[in-house]
């Protein structure tokens, strides 16, 4: 949880919209894919991918140029090295508006791209597995895959990142709207959701590695998503909001609904925390009423019902 107060620096302008002649699409999670591509084909921007995407997307119709017709360059290693090119990244990395990067470009005949799709190789999911295995564990840490996203991201002033199905509609929508351009405040937001998206990449990771030499390691790298806007704060000139584990099971909030009343606050979620902590010292139908995070009112019973009732006398 947070109770601090962030304000945001917009003195470096965001840049122009950029216009979108050439896309780069490669994704191990295909949800929704096929109809992005083709929505950005309709809209006359070249789709460049790479081996399963390509073929995912040709099957559904849209016309695709393989990223080694791009490189020059055939994927080798069974696939390890397929995007780690100088002519792929020379293309997303460099500055549009500097005279020497822009005749690099023209003199070695490299193509700019302006909007990366990517996600990653399903780590999460596949170590979470009771029965994986070592190398097959390894074989899901994705290399460059993260490599473009990065470079896009800190690129972003001349090109767009998508790291989630969840933007397609909207990124496709505003490209629609917009004659094929994307604002310089949509391409800022994207890259925020991909450098987010790295580092809970690498710190999942970073903890897989670690937890095979002690209870305790010396880093531990934990991923927090934003779970519930709150009403303020400690104070309630604060602002917050509850941030939970990614990819935890349970949670303060999880099983829980709220039946009536405000939204909650800081303290209302303290206080919520504090009470099951309470009620799991107890093996026997309890009740714990808290104020302020002091319990104020606990009783053990044999039902629910009565347990409240004596808790609440």
């Amino acid at each position: 949880m947070s109770t601090q107060t962030h304000t945001a620096d917009t003195s470096e302008p965001l840049g122009e919209p950029v216009r979108v002649r050439r896309a780069l699409i490669s994704v191990s999670d295909k949800t929704g894919v096929a109809d992005f591509a083709a929505g950005l084909a309709k809209l006359g921007i070249e789709i460049v991918s790479t081996g399963g995407t390509a073929e995912s997307l040709r099957d559904a119709g849209v016309e695709v140029r393989s990223v080694e017709e791009l490189t020059g360059s055939p994927e080798i290693l069974d696939g390890r090295v397929k995007t780690l090119h100088p002519r792929l990244h020379a293309a997303l990395l460099a500055v549009r508006d500097d005279p020497e990067h822009s005749a690099t470009l023209e003199t070695e005949g490299i193509e700019p791209i302006e909007l990366v799709c990517v996600n990653l190789y399903p780590f999460e999911d596949v170590v979470a597995r009771i029965d994986v295995s070592d190398n097959e564990a390894i074989e899901n840490i994705d290399i460059g895959g993260p490599t473009m996203i990065r470079a896009a991201a800190k690129n972003h002033r001349y090109l767009a990142v998508v790291v989630q199905p969840e933007s397609y509609d909207a990124v496709l929508a505003e490209l629609q709207e917009a004659g094929g351009e994307i604002s310089g405040e949509t391409r800022h937001w994207l890259a925020n959701e991909a450098f987010a998206l790295t580092a809970h990449y690498d710190a999942a990771i970073s903890r897989w590695f670690g937890a095979r030499y002690e209870i305790f390691p010396s880093h531990l790298s934990v991923a927090l998503e934003r779970f519930l806007d709150l009403s303020y704060g400690e104070n309630p000139h604060q602002r917050a909001a509850l941030y939970t584990e990614v990819g935890a099971r349970t949670h303060v909030l999880s099983r829980v609904a709220k039946l009536h009343g405000r939204a909650l606050s800081f303290n209302n979620v303290l206080d919520l925390d504090a009470a099951r902590r309470l009620l799991h010292e107890f093996d026997e139908p309890a009740c714990v009423i808290v104020k302020h995070n002091n319990p104020c009112g606990v009783a053990v019973a044999g039902t629910v019902d009565e347990a409240h009732a004596k808790a609440l006398a």
